[in-house]
């Protein structure tokens, strides 16, 4: 993803990134991010949810008119409706390219909240 975000940036065109891991692309350089706490899998919502699914792709576009300069990231104010452990759609592991990544993201998000705090 944020190779091709990088190549439409050089090439004039605006892009924003919806990801589940803020941290891991803020600190790749992906150039506008529009963070969203929703499981892997899902990050426009519930199958068959069309208005959470449009809310939620209308509020990635808003970031677009509020970047002020490419790097930033924005919180999308939407939360999942059940808890995690509850969800039965989630495969018994996380994905093979997490479970390669995972201490990087990991650590990446400790260097994130450090920062912030």
């Amino acid at each position: 993803m944020g190779q091709v975000a990088h190549y439409l940036e050089a090439q004039g065109f605006a892009t924003v990134t919806l990801t589940m891991t803020p941290e891991f692309h803020r600190e790749v350089g992906i150039p506008r991010v529009a963070a969203i706490e929703y499981p892997y899998g899902r990050p426009v919502g519930q199958v068959h949810d069309q208005k959470g699914q449009r809310e939620v792709l209308l509020a990635a576009l808003s970031v677009f008119e509020k970047a002020k300069a490419p790097g930033q990231t924005f919180n999308l104010p939407f939360t999942w409706p059940e808890e995690p452990k509850h969800t039965d759609w989630q495969p018994p592991e996380i994905s093979p390219i997490i479970k390669l990544h995972l201490d990087e993201i990991k650590k990446l998000g400790a260097q994130a909240r450090k920062k912030l705090s």
